[in-house]
C-alpha cells in the first residue's frame, strides 16, 4: 500500500478509487461497502467484492433507517468501537456524494477508520451530462461486474 495512505480514525477519509483499490488489496479485512440504490448496485454494476447496503433506496427514497445496523451486522456484531484494530469501512456511491453523508452518520455513530470514494462509482458528468468519462471506479479500469 502506498506510504501516502494514511487513515485518520475520528474523520472521514477521502480515497481516490486506486487508493480504495490497494487498500482492499492490502488489507483483507477491509470492507468496500456499495451505498447505492439496489437497482443501480445491479444494474449499473458496482466493483467487484463489494457489499451492497443501501443509504437511500426505493420506493420512497428515504434515508434507511437501518442503514447503521446493517453495517455493524456486516462487521460481526460491533467491532466498531476497537480504535486502530478496526477494519476499514470504505463507501462508495454513484459519485462521491451519498458517500460523504453515510460517513459521516457512521463516524457520528462510533465508527471508526471510515472512508468513501470521492469519485464514486461513475464519476461526475462531463460537458454533454454523461457519466463515466471523467472520473470514477468503472472510469480508472479497476475490476467491477453486473448483473
Amino acid at each position: 500500500m502506498s506510504e501516502l495512505i494514511h487513515l485518520e480514525l475520528e474523520t472521514l477519509n477521502h480515497l481516490s478509487p486506486q487508493q480504495a483499490f490497494d487498500i482492499l488489496h492490502h488489507v483483507p479485512s477491509a470492507l468496500l461497502i456499495d451505498i447505492r440504490s439496489n437497482m443501480e448496485f445491479l444494474f449499473v454494476g458496482h466493483p467487484t467484492g463489494a457489499l451492497h447496503v443501501a443509504w437511500i433506496d426505493e420506493p420512497d427514497w428515504c434515508v434507511n433507517p437501518h442503514f447503521e445496523t446493517e453495517i455493524r451486522q456486516l462487521m460481526l456484531g460491533g467491532i466498531c468501537d476497537q480504535g486502530e484494530s478496526t477494519p476499514p469501512i470504505i463507501l462508495i456511491c454513484r459519485s462521491g456524494k451519498r458517500s460523504i453523508d453515510a460517513g459521516n452518520v457512521l463516524l457520528k455513530a462510533g465508527f471508526h477508520n471510515v472512508c468513501h470514494i470521492t469519485e464514486g462509482f461513475e464519476g461526475d458528468r462531463d460537458e454533454d451530462y454523461h457519466r463515466n468519462s471523467v472520473g470514477g471506479w468503472r472510469f480508472r479500469g479497476l475490476p467491477w461486474e453486473q448483473c
